[in-house]
């Protein structure tokens, strides 16, 4: 079954610019999303994005189908952002940008009470380990499964779970400290 990408990643390969603008409108926020979280500014996650784009219009004819454009996608994300950091003298950043949309209508109360929630969650996402935010980012924030996770991060799915199950009792224990005080 092909995803959406599919067609746009022919198109590439066969360098049709305008395929390649589609495919960035369609996937850039996701990239940049995975690339951000990783990265210690926004900037370099922006350099990442540029690197990752590029990157698809040079191999869009290596993509084999073999599994979602959006995994194939994140998984050559995954090793600019290696590269990035291996690279870098920097840290991870302490920042993790908030969520500017919000389409429902709140009281101030709920306001008040959600952002000390989100602050409560920034802060234990923080304390986790690159590898455990990395699979918690991929499997809530971009919906993957645990087979497609390993793929991106290139390692096997018994990993993938085991760092899962780590960081998620890592967060448990973590917002009990928050919500216990």
């Amino acid at each position: 079954m092909k995803d959406s990408g599919h067609d746009l990643l022919q198109k590439i390969a066969a360098k049709d610019e305008s395929a390649m603008e589609t495919f960035y409108n369609e996937f850039h926020m996701v990239v940049y999303r995975f690339s951000l979280k990783r990265m210690s500014e926004p900037s370099d996650a922006a350099e990442v994005l540029n690197q990752v784009m590029l990157e698809v219009w040079r191999t869009a004819h290596r993509f084999e189908g073999r599994s979602k454009v959006q995994t194939w996608l994140l998984g050559i994300t995954n090793h600019k952002i290696i590269d990035s950091l291996r690279k870098s003298t920097r840290h991870e950043g302490d920042e993790i940008p908030e969520n500017l949309e919000d389409d429902t209508e709140r009281s101030p109360f709920e306001h008040v009470s959600l952002s000390e929630h989100s602050e409560y969650i920034k802060r234990c996402l923080e304390k986790l380990t690159d590898h455990h935010r990395q699979v918690v980012h991929l499997a809530f924030f971009e919906e993957l499964a645990y087979g497609e996770i390993s793929q991106i991060v290139d390692c096997p799915e018994g990993t993938v779970k085991t760092r899962m199950y780590h960081a998620k009792n890592a967060l448990k224990k973590c917002l009990k400290q928050f919500i216990s005080s």
